[in-house]
């Protein structure tokens, strides 16, 4: 009988492999939480078998694991559906952060229609971050592997098309259904909830935590940056760039970095964070303190999920209530 196990995490794959738990471990190296979401079409062709569509690195969802050397089970060219057929059995693997519960999500919904597929599919969740542990703490692992119903892929299109939506009202609404058959799900929507701008400042939950950083007197970019990661939804990458759009805005709430527009190259970034000595401004330190608001003096224009807030369309979190609040 031969199994696979997918998971969220390519880094996630890397270790489970050793185990041997399965003939094939690959995960996906995906970001859904920042940026504008790929396209329906993107999306697809990423899980398609590869074609002249797959002109670049990073096109392919086995492009990481064709560098790796799969285990003779593929050549790096099939399409997921193809590759999945392969096996008798499979199983997810999902951490319980924000952006492996938006692949689930994705994946499953990608799935939905190929009961050839789902019928031997299983999923696994994590209460850790699976990437943390060793080969050695993995193989001793004992966690449930719950077959796939069609419940499950219910509420997952559910959630992946509420994530899709020009508003976020769709993933509050989640919230008062019943999700228990994807438990990790409900605390990762109230996470990326939280990223919204705040009802009182104007900021996100991993933009406060870097300004609260600053505020207990933090002077390094870099932690404030581990601080905002620490919260399990965002990334380096994304959380340096909140903080340069904290440090660049026309009133910025950050000094310490120069002067904008700064190059996001992440190369570039970390030599200009090395030496940098970081502060909040006056209006940070009000920003912070939730006495005055981010979007009253400056523009905002950012994607969360499918919905572009921008000041005139600012969507907001209300902590407190744990509410939405429409523009």
């Amino acid at each position: 009988m031969s199994h696979l196990i997918l998971t969220t995490d390519d880094l996630a794959a890397r270790e489970l492999r050793p185990t041997f738990r399965a003939n094939e471990a690959v995960g996906f190296d995906l970001r859904l939480v920042a940026g504008k979401l790929p396209s329906n079409a993107e999306l697809a062709a990423l899980l398609e078998p590869r074609s002249s569509k797959h002109d670049r690195e990073g096109k392919h969802w086995l492009d990481h694991f064709r560098r790796m050397g799969m285990r003779g089970s593929a050549d790096g060219h099939h399409g997921i559906l193809a590759f999945c057929d392969r096996f008798d059995s499979s199983e997810l693997w999902v951490d319980p952060q924000a952006d492996a519960q938006l692949i689930m999500v994705w994946l499953l919904d990608a799935v939905r229609p190929h009961k050839d597929i789902t019928s031997k599919l299983s999923l696994v969740q994590a209460d850790d971050r699976i990437a943390k542990y060793r080969s050695e703490s993995l193989e001793k692992w004992k966690l449930p592997a719950i077959k796939i119903t069609d419940r499950h892929l219910a509420l997952a299109s559910r959630a992946w098309q509420a994530w899709r939506a020009p508003t976020p009202e769709g993933c509050f609404e989640l919230l008062m259904q019943d999700t228990t058959v994807l438990p990790r799900l409900r605390p990762a929507i109230i996470a990326l909830l939280e990223e919204l701008p705040d009802s009182l400042n104007g900021v996100g939950a991993s933009e406060q935590l870097m300004l609260e950083a600053l505020s207990y007197g933090c002077t390094h970019p870099g932690e404030a940056l581990y601080a905002a990661q620490d919260r399990g939804v965002i990334n380096e990458r994304e959380a340096g760039d909140l903080f340069d759009e904290l440090a660049q805005s026309p009133k910025p709430l950050v000094f310490g970095l120069g002067k904008g527009p700064f190059d996001p190259d992440e190369f570039t970034r970390y030599h200009r964070y090395r030496s940098a000595e970081v502060g909040l401004t006056k209006l940070g330190q009000a920003v912070v303190e939730a006495e005055d608001d981010f979007s009253r003096h400056n523009p905002i224009k950012r994607w969360w999920g499918g919905t572009l807030l921008t000041n005139e369309r600012l969507w907001r979190w209300d902590r407190e209530s744990r509410s939405l609040v429409a523009p």
